[in-house]
């Protein structure tokens, strides 16, 4: 018998200032600017923009982005959980902590289930545990390693629907199935609403994203 585990992630930009400077030394102004004046306007007046549009793409890089949510649900039923902060080394501690719980016995018939969790959230995942030095939960390497069409290792809605190498958001996915959408609330509003302190309602996104990628995941597999 299969078991399941639903998981999702919500990330930010790095908050390490040598990262921001090494990034900002490789922001330099459009090739087609030549002119020694309009290269130092440029600087001045559009460097620092492009330099902070730069850093904000490293919340999409696990070697620089930080995990400030993991919502997830154990038991393929019920409400999801969520644990969050920005201490990320003591995230994932939390969170290997919370996968203890899954039986030794049980490791290898268990899936982890997600939307684009195989390309984003697994590689995401398994970075920034290499990054801060604590060994991943072995469940998480397995599905990390697996290939996306590996079903019973990870079962990726995004890839079991739209095929490899294609994508479909997890919003059109639900619209397509009849499904809730995602609401308001976008993964471009996570990076703001962290700076804002509202760090809670990310937690109750991210919980939401679980239980709506659960729900395409059981009308997918014909469960409901």
């Amino acid at each position: 018998m299969m078991n399941y585990i639903h998981l999702d992630i919500e990330t930010i930009p790095t908050q390490r200032q040598d990262v921001r400077d090494f990034i900002a030394k490789t922001v330099t102004h459009p090739g087609n600017i030549s002119k020694t004046e309009t290269i130092a306007k440029w600087n001045e007046e559009s460097r620092p923009a492009a330099v902070q549009e730069a850093v904000d793409k490293t919340g999409l890089d696990g070697a620089f982005g930080q995990i400030v949510c993991i919502g997830f649900d154990l038991h393929d039923t019920g409400e999801p959980e969520a644990i969050y902060g920005l201490d990320e080394a003591e995230l994932l501690a939390r969170f290997n902590l919370v996968l203890q719980s899954i039986r030794s016995a049980d490791l290898l018939s268990t899936t982890v289930v997600g939307h684009n969790v195989a390309g984003f959230d697994l590689r995401f995942l398994a970075q920034r545990h290499i990054v801060n030095g604590i060994r991943p939960h072995s469940l998480i390497a397995r599905a990390a390693q697996a290939k996306p069409w590996e079903s019973e290792k990870v079962f990726d809605t995004m890839v079991q629907f739209a095929g490899v190498g294609n994508r479909i958001s997890l919003d059109k996915l639900c619209l397509a199935l009849g499904l809730p959408g995602k609401g308001d609330i976008t993964g471009a509003d996570v990076w703001p609403m962290v700076q804002a302190g509202k760090l809670a309602e990310v937690a109750d996104y991210c919980k939401d994203d679980v239980r709506k990628t659960r729900a395409v995941f059981k009308r997918m597999t014909f469960a409901a």
